[in-house]
């Protein structure tokens, strides 16, 4: 899987609060996309640098890769660093929420 295909997954995500897509808001590009050893790394820039919706956001981007790509690949969705005031906090919240605790 190459990056650009992880782009064209992820590319047409609508914003949560915009009608329009995370590609039109410039929210993710394909050159914040990598992937290296089946680890996937995104790294998306909020509208605004106190977005109360980064979170979603963030969680929108792990959710479809999640559905789209197999279980093989470790996803990390991450805040690009300086792009909102929060941007530690939050990119530990999105991981955070989708960790699945083992039963």
């Amino acid at each position: 899987m190459s990056a650009c295909s992880i782009y064209d997954l992820i590319c047409d995500i609508k914003d949560p609060e915009f009608p329009n897509t995370l590609q039109d808001l410039g929210v993710v590009s394909e050159e914040k996309v990598s992937v290296s050893n089946n680890i996937v790394t995104v790294y998306f820039k909020p509208t605004i640098p106190h977005c109360s919706l980064a979170t979603m956001i963030g969680l929108c981007i792990q959710t479809k890769l999640h559905r789209e790509l197999d279980s093989s690949y470790k996803i990390d969705v991450l805040i690009e660093p300086g792009s909102h005031e929060q941007d530690p906090n939050l990119s530990a919240l999105v991981e955070e929420c989708l960790a699945v605790p083992d039963y």
